[in-house]
Order: structure tokens, then C-alpha cells, then sequence
């Protein structure tokens, strides 16, 4: 589990397509710096398990579910990622509860600036737009961020200069795909008045 909380700006050093899957490499001083075979991190919101690491270096395989939901697959050498480890047990919970589970990836429609700080308008797929309320959480490339203003088909968020300067939000262009994890509690929210709904319709399980 992670909290959305970005510990460090890693650089793809390798993207090497397998078919429908991928091998990827990061390089990455503080998520590497204690990683080794299976450990959890979140590159740009998508957990991720370490399969191998060189120093600074740790690589990943990315299956074809995971290149299809999110902008992973459109990584290159040298781009920038978003890089968290795994919450430990004693860890504050910063941000909120974030799976890594990619829900899906949307484009960057506009950025505004204001004085120290800066208005990003993201798209938000309809299938996702349920989940999405005005000043709740959402996970915008692996980022914790609270939703500030929410229509049919597009949501805004408020960026303070530190996570400007700390993320790849802050040099991502309109145009650009981020992956998007909505609040898991939503989901199982709906799921439970689903699944009561129509137990109350049918009598009960069968």
C-alpha cells in the first residue's frame, strides 16, 4: 500500500518491449536504495514489483494489463517518473490509501498559473467520474491530490509549489496522459449497496 506521497523524481534509463509485456528500469537512488526482489514501488502511481537491481538501477516487468490501463507504455529513456516505496507499518499516513492499482489514464486539458500555486484540469473517463467528488482524493500519477473542482467529464486540482517542483506534474503539458486511481473506499461503498441491494431484492445470496 502507498500514500500517494512521491519520495523522489527517477529517470528511465530502459524500456525493453517483450511481446505485450515490457521490461523497465529506473534509476533511482532513494526507491532503490533498500530494494530488492519483490519489493513494492509506485512508479507514477502503478505498483510495481522490483524484479532486479544494479545500484541505482531497479527494473520491473510491466504486463500487458497493466501497459493497457495506464501512460506507462508510452515511457521513454529519460523521462521522468514519479517513484514511492511501499508504506512501512510505522510510517504517518500522509496522503490517503492509494493501491497502486491504476484505474485508467486521462489527458492534461489545461494548466492555469496563479501566484504560487497552479490550476490543472485533467479529462475524467466516464467510467471513473462516479468516484470522483468535490474535495475528495484522487491519485494523479501516483500523486495524492484533492479533487477542487469536479464536472461531468473533467476534474481540477490544486498544485502547491512543492509538488511542482518535487513531481512530474509540474512540467507535464496539456496533451499529456497521467494515470488516475480513484478513491478505493468509493468503490467498495458501491459495491456493498450493490451487493445489499439486491440481496434485499432476491431474499438474500444464492
Amino acid at each position: 500500500m502507498f500514500t500517494g506521497i512521491v519520495e523522489e523524481l527517477g529517470e528511465v534509463v530502459d524500456l525493453r518491449r517483450q511481446g505485450d509485456s515490457a521490461v523497465l528500469a529506473v534509476r533511482g537512488p532513494r526507491a532503490g536504495a533498500d530494494a530488492v526482489h519483490g519489493t513494492s514501488v509506485a512508479v507514477n502511481g502503478v505498483c510495481l514489483t522490483v524484479t532486479g537491481r544494479e545500484g541505482e538501477i531497479i527494473t520491473f516487468d510491466v504486463m500487458a494489463e497493466t501497459l493497457r490501463r495506464s501512460s506507462l507504455g508510452a515511457l521513454a529513456v529519460g523521462h521522468r517518473v514519479n517513484l514511492e516505496r511501499a508504506m512501512a507499518a510505522t510510517d504517518r499516513f500522509g496522503g490517503h490509501i492509494v493501491q497502486g492499482h491504476v484505474d485508467g489514464a486521462a489527458a492534461i486539458l489545461a494548466r492555469t498559473p496563479h501566484p504560487g500555486w497552479e490550476v490543472v484540469r485533467i479529462g475524467l473517463p466516464a467510467s471513473l467520474a462516479r468516484y470522483v467528488v468535490e474535495k475528495g482524493s484522487i491519485t494523479v500519477d501516483g500523486v495524492s491530490l484533492t479533487v477542487s473542482a469536479v464536472g461531468a467529464d473533467v476534474f481540477e486540482v490544486s498544485l502547491i509549489p512543492t509538488t511542482l517542483a518535487l513531481t512530474t506534474l509540474g512540467t507535464k503539458q496539456p496533451g499529456d496522459l497521467v494515470n488516475l486511481e480513484v478513491d478505493v473506499i468509493a468503490k467498495y461503498v458501491e459495491r456493498l449497496l450493490e451487493t445489499s441491494g439486491a440481496a434485499a431484492t432476491t431474499g438474500g445470496l444464492r
